[in-house]
């Protein structure tokens, strides 16, 4: 069972008019999906638009949420800062979520050294399970295998990866020397189904916001050898995958969009991501018709 569960949602940051964090409308949001499929969720990370929130902001999050769910609640923590990264994982700490989500110290482009002993320092600093994210497209360095091995060699509350490298190949080699009990979430969705053939426990996701129960669905059949049924699943949700993120509308915008579409009061991103365009809200209605036909079809 994974410590956290399978599907957990990278959950987006509402904001209200004013641009400010709207809470009650995140509290909203994360009940619903605590309701559609979701076994926990991730906050502050990097759909949840974490390079734009003050320390304070994410504080309030993370207590509010942790408080308003019963799920598990993961606070990204992380930085290009470890003094401050350490700070905030010790504040996170204290407020009932229930792990850490620690990401690859972007922009600086450290030595592997340098990032294992960032993240080495971030898991020193709690008791909690930290969950490393290694992202190179968007922190201009990968975490390697080695390292990711040592990290979970040397501290023993670093209970997995998700894993958002794009290299399927490489992911199967980490999972072949993994120790025993380190987790490998999926941090791109369109990969969820092939990392689940290594040996992957689930997915933090983005297109999960609207398909937490496809997903689970998904998750359920492959590990009880339904592989056909799973591909199928797999399959309806594409066109989801697609429309999550891509160069004219960045990830989080269409999910902006989408959850707009589902009657959250969710804003725009704040800048520099803005607004999403209009073609974006128009591709959610699309995108979601598309989904629920294939549901019913399915059923």
């Amino acid at each position: 069972m994974a410590i956290f569960g399978e599907v957990l949602t990278a959950m987006i940051t509402p904001f209200n008019a004013d641009g400010e964090v709207n809470i009650d409308e995140a509290i909203r949001l994360a009940r619903w999906l605590q309701d559609n499929g979701n076994d926990g969720l991730v906050l502050t990370g990097t759909t949840g638009e974490s390079s734009t929130l003050t320390d304070d902001e994410k504080i309030m999050l993370w207590e509010a949420i942790s408080n308003a769910v019963t799920i598990p609640v993961v606070a990204g923590t992380g930085s290009n800062d470890t003094l401050h990264s350490v700070n905030l994982t010790r504040q996170a700490s204290k407020l009932g979520v229930a792990g850490i989500l620690a990401v690859c110290p972007y922009y600086n482009r450290p030595s592997q050294a340098g990032i294992a002993a960032h993240i080495s320092a971030m898991a020193t600093a709690t008791a909690l399970p930290v969950i490393v994210y290694d992202i190179p497209v968007r922190t201009g360095r990968k975490v390697n295998t080695a390292t990711l091995l040592t990290l979970a060699a040397d501290n023993p509350n670093i209970c997995g990866v998700k894993d958002a490298a794009g290299n399927p190949a490489e992911t199967a080699v980490l999972m072949s020397k993994a120790p025993q009990g380190f987790e490998l979430y999926s941090g791109d969705d369109g990969l969820t189904l092939a990392f689940l053939a290594y040996g992957g426990v689930g997915v933090i996701g983005v297109a999960t916001h609207w398909s937490g129960t496809d997903h689970k669905e998904m998750i359920t059949a492959f590990k009880g050898g339904d592989i056909n049924k799973a591909i199928s699943i797999n399959n309806r949700l594409v066109e989801s995958f697609s429309f999550e993120t891509g160069d004219e509308a960045p990830n989080p915008l269409p999910t902006k969009a989408m959850m707009q579409l589902l009657g959250f009061n969710v804003g725009p991103a704040r800048l520099p991501m803005g607004a999403p365009p209009e073609f974006v809200h128009e591709r959610a209605k699309i995108v979601l018709d598309n989904l629920n036909r294939a549901r019913a079809a399915a059923r």
